[in-house]
């Protein structure tokens, strides 16, 4: 769809150069409060207005913990951008995520308890257990 608007704009490109441009951007499509998407920018997400945000909150369905690890499960389509959300907020105590569509494995620092984690993140995903 954002290749077909971009043409329509008058830009020449393929899917294989604008797919690169994204990775190379750091652009995530972000789901929004509304159910819809929208690209972003990461560092640009916290200056939004809140109902063009992603919350964390909408997306969330489940942690679950493996040893240290923790393996976060989401609705489809909001894992990368609550990864990118924690990874931004959770720091240092966070090392960081890896999200897949639905899923999320987040590797929390040395020493950091799993009852830190949930503390950390109910900062921003308020109905986490």
């Amino acid at each position: 769809m954002l290749l077909k608007i971009l043409i329509d704009r008058g830009f020449v490109l393929t899917q294989a150069t604008l797919s690169r441009d994204i990775k190379e951007l750091k652009i995530v499509k972000a789901p929004t409060a509304k159910g819809s998407y929208v690209y972003q920018l990461p560092e640009t997400m916290q200056d939004l207005p809140e109902e063009e945000v992603p919350l964390s909150s909408f997306g969330f369905v489940s942690i679950g913990f493996s040893g240290q690890l923790a393996v976060i499960k989401t609705r489809p389509g909001y894992a990368m951008a609550m990864a990118g959300e924690i990874d931004r907020k959770a720091t240092p105590y966070i090392l960081g995520t890896v999200a897949g569509d639905d899923t999320i494995l987040l590797v929390p620092g040395e020493n950091v308890s799993r009852e830190e984690v949930i503390t950390l993140l109910s900062a921003f995903i308020p109905n986490i257990q």
